[in-house]
């Protein structure tokens, strides 16, 4: 019996409505801009408080504005209804190998976030509760799901990828098609009812299935007391992980303290000449200060269990919290993916809109999934996995 169904009502993106992801985002700015040049995206409706018409309202406040925008899209035909469905997934870019997945239901009791919980579906990272408890608020209120968890199947990744490739190979013309920020093209198939459904459904739930991303979608969806929460399931050779650093908008003591104290825990900190970059492997983490970059080996806690000595770990642990004496929420960190470059991090340090950039070392696929098969969880905000699946492409009706 597999985890994974069809979707009961969904609704099939026209064309227009795609949208990176509510939490992809390092400027709340770029999400009101958005809106602002596509007032169909679905951006609107994940974040309505973000619209230019709702600025000024708290996210709770915006939410019949969501509701608003949400019936507007259906009524203007931005999307189709379909009943039963799976649908196709593939994302493509010149000079690259394409990634493919399934949208598709996936149940929420089959979530386990440790050894001794048992389920197919492994969420992986801490979560930040403010986040989650919007994500229930919007469910709750639109009584529809937008954004997908992607989910990486572990058991019969490679069979799902050919199966997946020749499928969408010999699907036609797709129903929709998306394009993205960087250029790559989203397209989906409709699989209605019969045995192509049925194959497709217990090839993506043939074996664990781990969380990519969307801890706090997944999350939500338990809090929320969701049967089902909609996922992309795709597969280890559709998905890379780029880095995710860290900027810090105000420092709670002087860059030459801030210095030392790393020092007194053992590190090892050492100038570095010209532009500061992405380590090229882990082990060592660049910081950006004003004017100047550093190159530092945090020490391991050889007592300590392997997750607690991964970069970012460490980088929450002796730098944030003991150097600086922040939480991991604090407004003053914004954790930016892989999608803005080193340079973007560094030149809102230059520029006087942060005062220190972290950047770290990306984890591989391979330790990613074996931390998470052994049932051991990440550190906040520590894989941002690419391609990420396009939010506003299918929505789940939720059932009341």
């Amino acid at each position: 019996m597999t985890v994974v169904h069809p979707i009961a009502r969904a609704w099939i993106t026209t064309g227009g409505t795609g949208a990176q992801n509510y939490d992809e985002f390092a400027d709340d700015a770029e999400i009101t801009a958005i809106i602002e040049a596509n007032p169909q995206s679905a951006l609107g409706i994940e974040m309505p408080h973000r619209a230019p018409d709702s600025l000024g309202k708290s996210f709770l406040d915006a939410l019949p504005d969501a509701v608003g925008r949400l019936a507007e899209a259906k009524a203007d035909g931005s999307y189709t209804p379909a009943e039963q469905v799976v649908v196709l997934y593939r994302i493509s870019a010149a000079g690259e190998e394409s990634a493919y997945g399934i949208f598709a239901m996936v149940d929420t009791d089959q979530i386990s976030t440790s050894r001794d919980e048992p389920g197919l579906v492994i969420r992986n990272e801490d979560v930040f509760i403010a986040k989650v408890r919007e994500r229930v608020a919007l469910a709750e209120s639109l009584g529809h799901l937008l954004s997908p968890v992607l989910l990486l199947q572990t058991g019969t990744g490679e069979e799902l990828h050919a199966r997946l490739a020749a499928a969408t190979d010999a699907a036609g013309a797709p129903a929709a098609t998306d394009t993205d920020q960087a250029g790559r093209t989203h397209a989906i198939w409709l699989v209605g009812p019969g045995p192509e459904q049925d194959e497709l459904t217990a090839l993506a739930g043939g074996g664990e299935l781990v969380v990519a991303d969307g801890n706090h979608r997944s999350l939500a969806a338990q809090t929320g007391g969701l049967t089902r929460f909609l996922a992309v399931v795709t597969t280890p050779r559709s998905v890379a992980i780029q880095p995710y650093n860290r900027l810090v908008s105000e420092l709670t003591t002087a860059p030459e303290e801030l210095l030392d104290r790393l020092r007194a825990t053992g590190a090892q900190v050492t100038p570095i000449d010209g532009p500061v970059e992405v380590p090229a492997a882990g082990g060592t983490v660049h910081l950006r200060l004003a004017g100047r970059g550093y190159a530092v080996t945090l020490p391991h806690d050889e007592r300590a269990e392997r997750l607690e000595n991964l970069d970012h770990a460490l980088v929450e642990r002796l730098l944030l919290r003991d150097a600086l004496g922040l939480d991991p929420g604090d407004k003053r960190i914004t954790y930016v993916g892989g999608d803005y470059p080193a340079s973007w991090l560094t030149g809102e340090v230059d520029a006087g809109r942060a005062e220190l950039a972290v950047l770290i070392a990306p984890v591989t696929v391979d330790d990613f999934v074996a931390v998470n098969l052994a049932r051991e969880k990440m550190p906040r905000k520590s894989t941002w996995f690419t391609p990420k699946a396009r939010g506003g492409l299918v929505l789940a009706e939720l059932s009341r």
